[in-house]
Parts: structure tokens; C-alpha cells; sequence
């Protein structure tokens, strides 16, 4: 986010209206995003509104990759440190290093 809109990192789920969440860090915001999801799902179920199917467009969001031990050894200490999973870790990463 811009600095004028309070800075950090806004995470959202795009099949869910409204539901996005954000964080003083990528990793932050890729953790409380899935809170974020929860509570929506929660909400809609509580009042009998539509959940909508996710979107697809082919692509199932897994890959597997194959990493040298020291990276991986590196990134999984990180990870531990940050308080969060190896794969929130890669991912807020990932999606930190890509602009679209």
C-alpha cells in the first residue's frame, strides 16, 4: 500500500467480495489473510449467503520444486523465526518478488 494509505502490505481473496486483510510485512498479510477468509466464510454461513465456487483458470496453485538443502535449511530457519509456515513464508516471498 501506498505510504498515504497507512503503508504495509494488503492481501485479498478475489472469489470472496470484500474479504482482504493486510500486514506490516508480506508474511504478515499472507497469515492474515487466511483469517480473513475464515471469518467470511463464517459470516456467509451464519446469515444462509452464497459462497462462491473459486475461479479457475486452469492452474490448481500447487507446483513442487526442487531447492538446494542449504536454501531450503535457509528459507525453513527464516520461516521458523517469522513464526509462520515454510509455505506461507515462500509464498508472501514469491508474491513479494512479482508485480503484476
Amino acid at each position: 500500500m501506498a505510504k498515504d494509505d497507512g503503508g504495509g502490505f494488503l492481501a485479498t481473496a478475489p472469489d470472496l467480495p470484500g474479504c482482504m486483510s493486510d500486514g506490516e510485512t508480506p508474511e504478515e498479510a499472507a497469515h492474515a489473510i487466511v483469517d480473513a477468509i475464515e471469518s467470511w466464510i463464517k459470516v456467509a454461513r451464519e446469515f444462509d449467503d452464497p459462497i462462491p465456487d473459486p475461479s479457475s483458470d486452469g492452474t490448481s496453485g500447487r507446483f513442487v520444486t526442487r531447492v538446494l538443502k542449504s536454501l531450503h535449511s535457509k528459507l525453513a530457519a527464516r520461516a521458523k523465526q517469522e513464526g509462520v509456515s515454510l509455505n506461507t513464508f515462500v509464498v508472501a516471498k514469491l508474491a513479494n518478488g512479482i508485480t503484476i
